[in-house]
């Protein structure tokens, strides 16, 4: 793969789907679907919002350790990324990245209810095209 940050790119943006997987108290992976992160800054950091009382949230919180995958389906290929996962309540953040869409999980808006934001950076990857796998580090 020549430019992986473009090829992966290109992937993530064309998926309504995501799925991020945490650690859950007995060391076992918990997978879970997802909507598209609502920002992504290359292929390095990916932003999601979700409910602050949910189990993620209490996993992430006690072990960091992730993995992100998106599925291109049509032409069966995928990503998967390694990294943490950080909890993030920081006003700033939240209101720089709240949408009025968001209204209708989160009752409280931005800066009340249960909205936050989870905060992947990856570390390494995986790209699967073409029947064959290829590793690689972000930097």
């Amino acid at each position: 793969m020549r430019n992986p940050a473009e090829t992966i790119g290109n992937l993530i943006d064309k998926q309504s789907i995501s799925y991020i997987s945490s650690v859950d108290e007995n060391g076992y992976p918990n997978t879970k679907a997802m909507l598209a992160p609502v920002r992504r800054e290359g292929i390095k950091t990916f932003y999601w919002h979700t409910n602050s009382p949910s189990m993620r949230v209490n996993q992430y919180r006690n072990n960091p350790k992730a993995c992100i995958y998106f599925c291109d389906k049509r032409f069966f290929r995928g990503v998967m990324l390694k990294g943490v996962m950080e909890v993030v309540d920081d006003m700033n953040i939240k209101k720089e990245i709240w949408k009025d869409e968001f209204s209708i999980y989160y009752q409280g808006g931005a800066d009340g209810g249960d909205f936050i934001l989870l905060k992947f950076t990856s570390e390494t990857g995986r790209f699967y095209s073409n029947f064959r796998s290829e590793d690689f580090i972000i930097d």
